[in-house]
């Protein structure tokens, strides 16, 4: 059975109508959740061949597939080389994952240290969460994780931001170093 056809346009104006609906981040992210798992499975609406071609430097590739003019409101694809990901890190927004293709790992940190001292953090490992084609994965603005293909293929996902990360000021954490660094991401552009 040939999936629903799911299109970023339709899901972007969903997305905007939930936004104005729902204030509660808790009840926006739930009624996210199910759009995502929509959208994701609808793959073959906005799937693009270059989307096989992660950035080999970055170990991954981010497509925009939608954002609002100010920023607001981004749709990425995300595709993961093998046995590469990111470092822990947050995404000054809320976010909504849906898996595509492949397996995905995510390690979550909790923040330890009181935000007293710049550029110092401290973090501790608190869950891990695997997911695949289908499955969703939400998270509140100031959670902290990172992202891996622990597998031999790449893998691809959806994600949905309430604002799009390169533009929130977000951090990247080195656990070793206890140093909280900017992170921003290389886009692809063709």
């Amino acid at each position: 059975m040939e999936p629903e056809l799911y299109g970023i346009a339709a899901l972007a104006a969903d997305l905007r109508r939930l936004c104005a609906e729902i204030a509660d981040e808790r009840e926006l992210l739930a009624a996210i959740r199910p759009l995502a798992r929509r959208a994701a499975l609808a793959r073959n609406s906005w799937f693009e061949e270059r989307m096989n071609y992660p950035d080999a430097e970055q170990g991954f590739g981010v497509y925009g597939l939608h954002e609002e003019p100010d920023h607001s409101l981004a749709i990425l694809a995300v595709s993961w080389l093998p046995h590469r990901g990111t470092p822990p890190h947050d995404h000054g927004t809320w976010g909504v994952v849906a898996g595509v293709d492949g397996l995905e790992r995510n390690d979550f940190y909790r923040r330890l240290d009181d935000r007293s001292q710049p550029g110092y953090a401290e973090l501790e490992f608190t869950a891990k969460r695997v997911f695949g084609p289908g499955e969703v994965l939400t998270m509140s603005t100031g959670v902290i994780h990172s992202v891996r293909n622990d597998t031999n293929h790449p893998s691809l996902s959806l994600h949905i931001y309430g604002r799009h990360i390169n533009y929130t000021g977000r951090s990247q954490f080195d656990l070793e170093a206890r140093r909280e660094t900017p992170f921003l991401l290389k886009l692809a552009t063709e």
